[in-house]
C-alpha cells in the first residue's frame, strides 16, 4: 500500500468525525431537482463527512448536467459541483474524498446512476441494491471507481 493509499484510508476511517476535517475540504455546490426529498438526505450524509454544502433548486439541471458533459445515461437527480470536480447523484462521501485525495489523471466527475436504492440518501430498511460509483473522463471511457455493496 502506497503512503497515498494510507493517508486516504485514514480520512475514510475518521469518516463520522469528520467535521474536524471540514476547513480542508472544499465547498460543495448542489443542484437539486425542485423540491427532491432524496437529495436532502444526501447533502445530510455529506455534511455528517464535514463537507460544508450549500443546495439550490435548479429546474435546468438537464442544461447544466450537458455544460458538465454528464450524459442523460448518468443523469440523477442532483448535480454537484466539488472544487475542479463535479458528482452526479447518490456518491457516497468515502468516494469523493478518495477522488480528492487521488485526483485521477483526467477525471472529471464521479456518477451514480439513477437512484439505486441504499445508495446515500436512498436508504431504505434493510434492502439495498448493488450499485457502482463511475468516474468519468474528459478523454476516455468511464469506468468503475467502486462498488456497492463491497
Amino acid at each position: 500500500m502506497n503512503r497515498r493509499h494510507l493517508i486516504l484510508a485514514s480520512v475514510v476511517s475518521l469518516l463520522p468525525q469528520g467535521r474536524a476535517f471540514a476547513a480542508e475540504l472544499p465547498r460543495i455546490e448542489v443542484y437539486r431537482d425542485p423540491g427532491c426529498g432524496c437529495c436532502e438526505q444526501w447533502v445530510e450524509h455529506l455534511r455528517a463527512a464535514g463537507f460544508d454544502v450549500t443546495v439550490s433548486d435548479d429546474p435546468g439541471r438537464r442544461t447544466r448536467r450537458a455544460a458538465l458533459g454528464i450524459a442523460d445515461g448518468f443523469a440523477s437527480c442532483h448535480t454537484a459541483l466539488i472544487g475542479p470536480y463535479a458528482a452526479e447523484g447518490h456518491v457516497p462521501a468515502r468516494d469523493i474524498m478518495r477522488l480528492l485525495a487521488e485526483q485521477p489523471a483526467g477525471a472529471i466527475k464521479l456518477a451514480v446512476p439513477g437512484m439505486p436504492i441504499g445508495s446515500p440518501g436512498m436508504e431504505a430498511g434493510e434492502s439495498a441494491d448493488p450499485y457502482e460509483v463511475l468516474v468519468l473522463f474528459k478523454d476516455k471511457p468511464p469506468r468503475v471507481f467502486a462498488r456497492y455493496p463491497a
